[in-house]
């Protein structure tokens, strides 16, 4: 069964959904990739403040193509997650509610969701110019001078997700995997 979610999105929230099950996003995300996430490293190592409140937010890893006319976004998909893993438990432990991108994560990233009661979420890779359909307004909020890798605030309605690793640790690049490799030995 497909679920409806406001985001940002609280524990509680994130602790109803199950690794595999289908989601649509409707709220606020943010946009941040490599270069956003070492720049807010960097300040938070320096004892400042992040270019926005990161608590409950979800942090989509994507750096979109310009808009074109009449369209507040590009192409926008979602890029490799496991670049930003060395940044991400430390932007969990200050409360944000989840991450949206593609590929598998680390341990350290998968002990910091379940440690949080985060959610990470996957969206389709190659589908960037159809996810864009879900953004009704973009606006950058910080590192305008990283263009494509600017933070961004971005307004969704429906947006379709997977949630990949929930808040218990279920993960399902893992468990897809086995369930595949029991219908091969039924086969047999």
């Amino acid at each position: 069964m497909d679920k409806h979610i406001t985001v940002p999105m609280n524990k509680e929230t994130a602790g109803t959904l199950r690794a595999g099950e289908y989601v649509y996003l409707t709220g606020t995300v943010y946009t941040a990739r490599d270069a956003a996430h070492k720049r807010m490293d960097e300040i938070l190592q320096n004892g400042g403040a992040l270019p926005f409140d990161i608590k409950e937010q979800i942090v989509y890893y994507m750096g979109p193509s310009p808009a074109r006319e009449g369209r507040p976004i590009g192409s926008a998909g979602p890029t490799t997650a496991s670049r930003m893993d060395k940044y991400t438990p430390r932007l969990l432990d200050l409360g944000m509610g989840g991450m949206i991108g593609k590929g598998k994560r680390s341990p350290e990233v998968m002990e910091a969701v379940v440690r949080n009661g985060a959610v990470y979420f996957a969206a389709v890779g190659g589908a960037g110019a159809l996810l864009s359909k879900c953004i009704t307004s973009s606006e950058v909020v910080a590192y305008d001078d990283l263009g494509t890798e600017a933070v961004r605030k971005l307004r969704i309605e429906n947006f379709p997700v997977i949630v990949v690793i929930d808040s218990k640790g279920n993960n399902l690049y893992e468990t897809a995997v086995k369930e595949y490799q029991k219908t091969g030995e039924d086969m047999v």
